[in-house]
């Protein structure tokens, strides 16, 4: 699982290239594939005792005068444990896939909710191997990844973003779980009376959960990603070059604590992000600034600047905003969709000095 995992990380490159959209639809299909292939030999097995009865019927229900032998039925048994352990590759692998992408897009302090439920179901998947031959877990887990899916998918075909395109997301998986439910139910009606209950009942706390993840910017905004960001004291453009300023770190520097920013007084500060947006899908970013108030313990906002952004760069699409003369205390400008949704976050502290101090130049990513 973890060496899996480690392979994806390293060899899932963008999430709007038509490799990985083609793996990624070969291990939904072959997810659906294995579900409704191991309905029908649950189905069939089931019928094993009914084979001592004389044909005819049973109170009111016909039974059918053609029943399998037993060298079919003992046929689908040998190969039951591969059709479940093809369900629980699709799923692992799906999982693993969906957990490298939403984490690339993910700021953990404010989306580790749905990390840690991706998490715990792609770890699930592995440890509780015999739930894979129960329906109503394998339909869950089933409409769980459409939905996962579906959600990156459809603003990478539309090139659109917003609640609107979560809708449709939502819609398109519900459709297919729908015709998978209806393929379940040809094959076998009786056993999916028994289920269909379970069934409802998981996919709609999936419905809920999703959505509440959305409508609260838990959910990780797939498929943008923040490739590079940083604060400096100053950044230009010189073609499609971008150059800054900013200070040194030492050896010992924390690379995840925020850095101090020492700014000689009537100075500005400069946010530089590049924001990785797939192949034709255009939207509006924003760039937050905000200041921490001790005396009302909360952060407000100074600035608000704005600009759209095109996909299809492998770096991301550069951009930069200026906040002039800073005041002294805790910063962070965070990195957002238009409806608020959080693509990444630069938190540093403001130390006003009179006296220079060195300055390192650099070319932004």
């Amino acid at each position: 699982m973890i060496a899996g995992f480690g392979f994806d990380n390293y060899f899932f490159g963008r999430v709007d290239h038509m490799r990985t959209q083609s793996v990624l639809f070969g291990y939904i299909l072959l997810a659906i594939s294995s579900i409704v292939f191991m309905h029908f030999i649950e189905s069939h097995s089931d019928s094993e005792d009914l084979k001592k009865i004389r044909p005819g019927t049973i109170g009111s229900i016909a039974f059918p005068h053609r029943i399998e032998s037993h060298s079919d039925i003992d046929g689908l048994k040998k190969i039951r444990p591969l059709v479940i352990g093809a369900t629980q590759f699709a799923f692992g692998a799906l999982m693993s896939a969906f957990l490298v992408f939403y984490g690339r897009s993910a700021v953990f302090t404010v989306s580790w909710p749905f990390l840690i439920v991706l998490g715990a179901i792609f770890i699930g998947n592995e440890v509780f191997k015999r739930y894979h031959d129960r329906l109503v877990f394998t339909c869950t887990l089933l409409f769980f990844v459409l939905f996962s899916y579906t959600i990156f998918v459809v603003p990478i075909v539309t090139g659109v973003m917003g609640k609107t395109m979560f809708l449709l997301s939502g819609a398109l998986a519900a459709a297919a779980f729908a015709l998978v439910v209806v393929a379940l139910s040809i094959i076998d009606a009786h056993r999916m009376k028994r289920s269909w209950l379970g069934i409802f009942a998981g996919a709609a706390a999936v419905l809920a959960i999703l959505n509440v993840s959305y409508f609260t910017n838990v959910l990780p905004p797939l498929p943008l990603a923040l490739s590079n960001a940083g604060v400096f004291h100053s950044v230009t453009r010189d073609g499609a070059v971008y150059r800054a300023v900013g200070e040194s770190r030492n050896w010992m520097s924390v690379p995840w604590l925020e850095p101090t920013v020492h700014i000689n007084p009537g100075e500005s500060l400069y946010v530089y992000s590049a924001v990785f947006a797939p192949i034709q899908l255009q939207t509006k970013i924003l760039h937050v600034w905000q200041r921490y108030d001790d005396t009302a313990q909360d952060w407000k906002t100074q600035a608000v600047v704005s600009y759209r952004i095109t996909g299809g760069r492998d770096g991301g699409y550069r951009g930069y905003s200026v906040k002039s003369v800073p005041a002294k205390g805790h910063w962070r400008v965070n990195i957002q969709t238009a409806d608020g949704r959080l693509i990444g976050r630069v938190a540093f502290s403001v130390v006003p000095v009179s006296s220079p101090v060195i300055r390192v130049a650099q070319v932004l990513k």
